[in-house]
């Protein structure tokens, strides 16, 4: 209580400036709450606009729509250490569906010493994710393998995806490149030790077919 009243007895001035010290101190808690508030909002306008300008893949594939000559290199025994390769030439044709958001991609390869391959890649963009989905099967099988995810950046594209390969649980790499050339270059790699190396076991090259001649005579 003797604080109260001698405030109370204190002179006007002094009053005035104890008051004007109290607004003062008031204005000096709140501004730094509104310049907290302001630095949260620009930081989730940031993020909005980087979420906004995320690359949108969905015609990264567009390139590979026609028909095209293959020239193929497979690894026999893929992660026992061997280096025996066999090649195979061919065929294929990739269909554009939805407006190239999805493809269905084609191909027949002959190989003098290891015989015949009959193959589809099935590719699905995902709009929300900002990434592909290749799924694989052959003839033989008749079997969509798990689905390489993945996505472009810089030109090279990058799909992964786990499996079990002859009693072996492997992590599978596709790589893309070259897609805006007449030749674009895909390689699929093995790794038994969770990413560290890498063993190349598929090579593809291939060639575009120009519409007049892939035309009937």
């Amino acid at each position: 209580m003797e604080l109260k009243e001698t405030f109370m007895e204190a002179p006007l001035n002094i009053k005035s400036l104890l008051a004007h010290l109290i607004v003062c101190g008031l204005v000096f808690i709140f501004q730094p709450t509104q310049g907290f508030a302001q630095q949260n909002s620009d930081a989730s306008k940031a993020g909005a606009q980087q979420m906004n300008a995320q690359r949108d893949g969905q015609h990264d594939f567009d390139p590979l729509i026609g028909s095209w000559k293959y020239h193929l290199k497979k690894l026999l025994h893929p992660l026992t250490g061997s280096t025996t390769w066999a090649e195979f030439d061919g065929t294929g044709v990739c269909y554009k569906i939805w407006d190239g958001r999805s493809q269905m991609d084609t191909i027949e390869l002959d190989s003098p010493d290891t015989g015949h391959i009959e193959g589809l890649t099935l590719r699905l963009y995902n709009p929300q994710s900002h990434q592909w989905r290749l799924y694989w099967a052959n003839s033989k099988i008749g079997i969509l393998d798990p689905p390489q995810i993945g996505e472009f950046k810089n030109g090279r594209g990058e799909f992964f995806a786990q499996d079990t390969i002859n009693g072996k649980v492997v992590l599978i790499r596709f790589v893309w490149t070259n897609m805006n050339t007449s030749s674009p270059h895909f390689e699929q790699s093995f790794s038994d030790d969770g990413g560290k190396t890498w063993e190349v076991n598929w090579i593809t090259a291939q060639t575009r077919v120009s519409e007049e001649s892939g035309k009937m005579h």
